[in-house]
């Protein structure tokens, strides 16, 4: 029997992300690939200004008059999740009472969770890769809700074997995984020492899918309180560093490096053109990614 506190987290989480599908992200899953593919329906009599191309010279043969084909789109798409599972997706410090999540990776769980549910109620296959600086889990893609409910359970309760994270190695994964093009979300915060190869990762893995980038942050990350002095660990490589939060040059600086940081991030997905996203745990999110998932859309089909 499943333990009762396990079941209530799994429900906890599966309520919030349906919710969030069902009231804010109807729809939203629109991609350049919706009707990549054309699947023959019936034929019609050729009419003037109808491409030539399209004559079905069998039917035309056999009637005696020209019909062209008509075909129907292939709507189903593929929307891969490539989440984060690396140890400093462990970090949250917002107030559990009011916070939109308490740790990075029940953030990332609920972002991805109403991902798949928006997925399957418009009829397409979503799957599923965590990954720390290795393959963790990998989940192929179907379009139940029960495959959903299985999604969250690995989300939130699968223990990677690695602390560290390795952003290139979920995407040649996910490239000689799938042959044909797919809706690719990539919930990370994006902690990747590879500076240089992830970069060229993704903007290739961009050439092949639609690649949509969602950072998860939380506000510590940004900004250090007035505590004094304080130990700090690296939740990936074990660093431990003090540093005294009462000195004001100190959390100057550690804004000032977070800054520099976003800003690089953002040129790196600007010449990648992947679309990107920060979300907090301390912060509502669900309208700005309504909003940006609309943006991109319209963006990539303009």
């Amino acid at each position: 029997m499943l333990p009762t506190d396990y079941l209530q987290r799994l429900r906890q989480v599966e309520v919030r992300a349906r919710i969030v599908s069902e009231q804010l992200m109807g729809g939203r899953m629109i991609s350049v690939f919706k009707g990549r593919g054309m699947d023959f329906a019936d034929v019609r009599e050729y009419v003037p200004g109808d491409d030539v191309r399209r004559i079905d010279w069998n039917v035309t043969a056999r009637l005696r008059k020209p019909f062209i084909k008509r075909h129907t789109e292939e709507r189903e798409l593929v929307v891969m999740l490539l989440v984060d599972v690396s140890a400093s997706g462990h970090f949250g410090t917002a107030d559990a009472e009011s916070a939109q999540a308490t740790t990075q990776r029940e953030l990332a769980a609920v972002i991805a969770g109403a991902l798949a549910f928006s997925a399957i109620r418009d009829g397409d296959r979503v799957g599923l890769v965590l990954f720390s600086d290795r393959i963790e889990r990998y989940v192929p893609p179907r379009k139940t809700r029960a495959h959903v409910t299985r999604l969250l359970h690995e989300l939130l309760f699968t223990e990677p074997r690695s602390t560290g994270t390795s952003i290139t190695g979920a995407l040649n994964f996910l490239n000689n995984l799938l042959h044909r093009p797919a809706l690719v979300f990539v919930l990370s915060d994006f902690q990747d020492s590879a500076e240089e190869a992830w970069p060229r990762a993704l903007a290739a893995t961009n050439q092949r899918h639609e690649v949509i980038a969602l950072r998860t942050v939380d506000r510590r990350e940004l900004e250090l309180p007035d505590v004094g002095l304080a130990l700090v660990q690296d939740s990936e490589t074990g660093e431990l560093l003090e540093i005294d939060t009462s000195d004001p040059e100190i959390r100057k600086g550690w804004a000032a490096a977070a800054e520099s940081r976003a800003k690089q991030l953002v040129m790196t997905f600007r010449r990648g053109q992947v679309p990107e996203l920060d979300i907090r745990t301390d912060e509502p999110w669900p309208h700005r990614l309504q909003k940006f998932l609309d943006h991109s859309a319209k963006r990539r089909v303009a």
